[in-house]
């Protein structure tokens, strides 16, 4: 961790990198059952990470999101949209604690 990168962020970072990374291996492996598996262990873990690291709300915000409904019938797609549900609030909350102030320690 970089120690001008506050903890939070750090986290936050590397999950969405972790979910790219799920979202890299389901799409070659054209699994989107295995895929949606493998999201939903990640959510379990992040939301804990992001509790400890960041704080209650913004864990129980990202343990609150449920993706839509699709009605594309294409799977790949599907899988896709569920990992952008996920992805987006994470940037914003990236971009939300990259911008707050130091704390004092």
């Amino acid at each position: 961790m970089s120690p001008d990168r506050p903890k939070g962020l750090t986290v936050i970072l590397q999950q969405i990198d972790e979910l790219e990374t799920l979202k890299k291996q389901t799409l070659q492996d054209l699994n989107t059952v295995a895929g949606t598996e493998r999201i939903a262990k990640w959510k379990v873990c992040t939301v804990s990470l992001i509790t400890d690291a960041v704080g209650p709300l913004e864990g129980q915000a990202v343990a609150r999101i449920q993706p839509g409904p699709s009605f594309t019938n294409d799977l790949v797609e599907e899988f896709i949209d569920l990992v952008e549900c996920y992805r987006s609030p994470l940037i914003i909350l990236a971009k939300r604690l990259s911008l707050a102030p130091p704390t004092e320690s």
